[in-house]
């Protein structure tokens, strides 16, 4: 295994104070260990629908700029990268005033480090758009050397190589309930620095890639105690009102039902290794599902045993392979009758005439395993192109779409998903809105919680 994070190292000398502060009372007498009551590190997630997809994007602090201030910054949600890569520029001497104005300057990581070997190694971008690696060199550093690795542009899915860094980002703390003023969450994951031009394709705004996939090297991974390896996504359904996300096990809370535990409202199903099967990426880092059966209206639409069910912050609709997607339209048609049709409008295949906001279709559950359904409700499931038409919000994938089913975020948005990464289990809420609440409902004002 690595070495541990700096992180975690600071973690450690922070709990042998405590232990020698504990010897110390004995003798003169007890000495005051403050204890952060924060049960969570928290961080509010932006809609994005300037581009040719809804994108979707979480804002942290990054690292102190020449201001001495942190720099806010949002980055693409992406839980199948499996390394964090931004908008930043490497400098080895970094002093007050060396980085340009309102820009994020961070440590590289030299190719003579045995974390550009180990990055390398453990991943290794199988796209033919992706050279070699190699080194950088800059006579502005001495001659020394840098660490190229390459990444994949989530939105244009061409390749980049930026630079290895040493990174910071910094989260509020929370107790699920309300936002501390006084409290961050400080993690120091490998990350790299690519130029302003690699995130052209990205929304306005928005400088990076934040990766919460399993890697070694994705976000959840810099998690250190007191919070676990979990990671709750809570996707808005407007750009008006931000969404929510959560780093630590809980418990979490939204309006106007303060005092209820999101929790209580979660099925869990287990999340599954990569199937062996599954060749298209195969240096995927993202998370899989099993889904037994597509129902719709007490009617089971069987989904074949090797069928793979990917989950996915990139694809914007479910994706079904066409013989499965099929089989849905045929079902989804049939209990519809009563609707009239309109012209498909693409990427859909399926659509409806209505003169309002509001139409109302059977659900769609996704059967899992141990008897669990996700609920699709009419919210997830229908998208409304115009004021005169709406489409079931399925995509078809193609013959030999392979993962078989990929669900996108329409069908996460309003919806509580929650990846425990200690426990490798998924819990999800299905439509929060059946509640009374949505994602847009966390309570961002500020509490100081000394």
């Amino acid at each position: 295994m690595d070495a541990l994070s700096k992180t975690y190292k600071m973690y450690l000398i922070l709990q042998l104070v405590v232990i020698i502060s504990a010897f110390i009372s004995l003798e003169h007498g007890p000495i005051t260990v403050y204890a952060k009551p924060y049960t969570s590190a928290v961080a509010s997630v932006n809609k994005h629908t300037d581009g040719a997809k809804p994108l979707y994007s979480v804002q942290m602090l990054t690292t102190y700029t020449n201001t001495m201030e942190y720099l806010p910054g949002n980055f693409l949600i992406d839980i199948d990268a499996p390394i964090i890569w931004h908008d930043c520029i490497v400098q080895e001497n970094m002093y007050h005033g060396s980085c340009p104005p309102n820009t994020l300057c961070t440590s590289p990581v030299s190719c003579e480090e045995s974390e550009c070997s180990e990055v390398r190694t453990f991943y290794s971008y199988k796209n033919p758009s992706c050279a070699p690696e190699i080194d950088g060199y800059s006579s502005s550093r001495g001659g020394s050397c840098t660490c190229g690795v390459n990444v994949l542009n989530p939105v244009t899915s061409s390749c980049d190589q930026p630079l290895l860094n040493y990174d910071e980002f910094t989260l509020r703390t929370s107790d699920g309930r309300n936002v501390f003023s006084n409290g961050n969450y400080g993690t120091f994951p490998k990350a790299a620095c690519a130029p302003s031009s690699s995130v052209a394709s990205f929304p306005a705004n928005v400088s990076g890639v934040m990766a919460f996939s399993s890697s070694l090297y994705a976000f959840p991974a810099s998690s250190y105690p007191p919070l676990k390896r979990t990671f709750a996504l809570c996707f808005p359904s407007k750009t008006s009102a931000p969404g929510v996300l959560f780093l630590g096990a809980g418990p979490y809370y939204l309006l106007p039902q303060s005092n209820v535990d999101v929790r209580s409202y979660l099925s869990y199903t287990p999340l599954l290794t990569r199937p062996d099967s599954f060749d298209t990426h195969p240096d995927s880092f993202g998370y899989f599902i099993r889904v037994n059966s597509i129902l719709i209206k007490k009617r089971s639409i069987n989904v074949p045993a090797n069928a793979t069910t990917k989950l996915s912050t990139m694809d914007p609709y479910t994706t079904l392979r066409t013989d499965i997607y099929n089989s849905v339209v045929r079902r989804f048609s049939m209990v519809t009758k009563r609707l009239r049709p309109a012209k498909a409008v693409a990427p859909f295949g399926l659509c409806f005439s209505t003169s309002t906001n509001g139409l109302r279709v059977p659900d769609i559950d996704f059967d899992l395993p141990d008897g669990k359904k996700w609920t699709v409700s009419t919210a997830n499931s229908i998208k409304q192109i115009t004021s005169e038409v709406a489409c079931l919000a399925f995509v078809d994938g193609g013959a030999t779409s392979e993962p078989a089913i990929v669900i996108g975020t329409f069908q996460f948005e309003d919806n509580f998903l929650v990846f425990d990464l200690v426990n490798s289990t998924f819990g999800f809420s299905s439509s929060l809105l059946r509640k009374k609440t949505s994602c847009s409902n966390f309570n961002f004002t500020l509490t100081y919680n000394a």
